[in-house]
């Protein structure tokens, strides 16, 4: 049964019915939407349950008030979420502004002022101590940083060495040339031993001076091509062991095992300098050293592609720092002392006539060094 309770004049036609009992939030969600855009000039009834009794009351009403209400607090919403969003987007800017803006702008301004003043050391990045990848970067930037600044001051000391050198060895060859000229008149006295030490002299004196204006060369960044020619192997050796003066009567045994026959494409010049360095370096390594039977051996032999050639003592042995840093100038010494130039100068000259050197493991105490040198069509 319904029951008309109070009006307030004639009812007006009804526009859309609503059931309260009967309703699911995306119904009701749709028809608040309907009601905040199309709204303000309809009637609708609403029916819902009075408490928790089966008796239920309608009401018929416009919704023109309820649209103004539901207008106001929209704005109100809409107020309140853009302070939230604002107080959010500062938040995010700070904390954005702290973990990434702020590393970044750090390590920019330290690359910019490390590529205006390298050499200066306030200009690294200190590293920080975070775990995200930012600080790994800054950490691999602080380092490298740090290692371009030794790099840098090597070859300022280097390039300051060369000057010196430069200067040196101009002088040094004057001094050399006229030497050279004096031991010409000793090859013109009788005495025969005289003759062989004059002729040994000049030799000497004439690739000092070959050396000197290569320095100069080299210092020029041109470095002198070999001249290949088809020379004897074992006069080389010879002579490299009598300048060092590895003869008969020291306490270094010097096994010359190259056969008398063996010819070789290289620059005579230059291999000499290869083999002088190599065994050089292997009389040092047995000067400190105090087991008996100190003893360098130099054998080569000829395979299908070229010659190959080794040195070998039976010194203490390079240290692994030395053979971490082989071949590299300044940093592949063994002695105190040492500059390791003459491994690289012997690497370079190797690589120049297209052929290899390399540091042999071997059984036992000692060093052994080998390098090949191909044979060249044409001599």
């Amino acid at each position: 049964m319904t029951r008309l309770i109070v009006v307030s004049e004639v009812p007006p036609m009804v526009n859309a019915q609503y059931d309260l009992g009967n309703s699911s939030f995306l119904t009701d969600a749709a028809d608040a939407f309907s009601t905040l855009i199309w709204g303000g000039n309809q009637v609708f009834s609403v029916r819902g349950p009075i408490g928790g009794s089966p008796m239920k009351i309608e009401l018929v009403m416009e919704d023109k008030a309820l649209r103004e209400a539901m207008l106001v607090y929209t704005r109100e919403i809409l107020v309140f979420s853009v302070i939230i969003s604002l107080i959010t987007a500062l938040l995010i800017f700070l904390v954005i502004n702290r973990v990434l803006i702020r590393p970044v702008a750090k390590m920019t301004a330290s690359m910019q002022g490390f590529a205006l003043d390298p050499s200066n050391p306030s200009s690294v990045l200190p590293p920080p101590s975070g775990t995200d990848e930012l600080a790994l970067a800054a950490r691999h930037l602080a380092a490298m940083q740090t290692e371009l600044q030794k790099t840098i001051r090597q070859q300022k000391n280097l390039a300051d060495l060369g000057l010196a050198v430069s200067k040196i060895n101009h002088d040094m060859r004057n001094i050399l040339s006229s030497a050279q000229l004096m031991s010409d008149r000793l090859a013109d006295i009788g005495d025969p031993v005289v003759k062989g030490l004059a002729s040994k002299l000049v030799r000497t004196l004439g690739r000092a001076i070959g050396y000197s204006s290569e320095v100069l060369a080299y210092g020029r960044a041109s470095e002198t091509a070999p001249r290949i020619t088809r020379v004897m192997l074992r006069p080389l050796v010879e002579d490299a062991g009598e300048i060092l003066g590895l003869s008969a009567g020291t306490d270094v045994a010097f096994v010359n095992e190259i056969p008398r026959d063996l010819e070789i494409d290289a620059d005579p010049e230059q291999l000499f300098r290869v083999l002088y360095n190599l065994c050089r370096n292997a009389a040092q390594a047995l000067e400190g050293d105090t087991g008996e039977d100190k003893r360098i051996a130099v054998a080569a032999a000829r395979d299908e592609n070229g010659v190959r050639v080794t040195i070998d003592d039976n010194g203490p042995g390079m240290p692994q720092k030395a053979k971490d840093n082989l071949f590299s100038a300044f940093r592949g010494s063994v002695r105190a002392g040492g500059t390791g130039l003459g491994l690289a100068i012997a690497r370079e000259i190797i690589e120049a006539h297209r052929g290899w050197i390399v540091l042999e493991e071997k059984e036992g105490r000692g060093t052994r060094f080998r390098f090949d040198l191909p044979d060249h069509a044409g001599g």
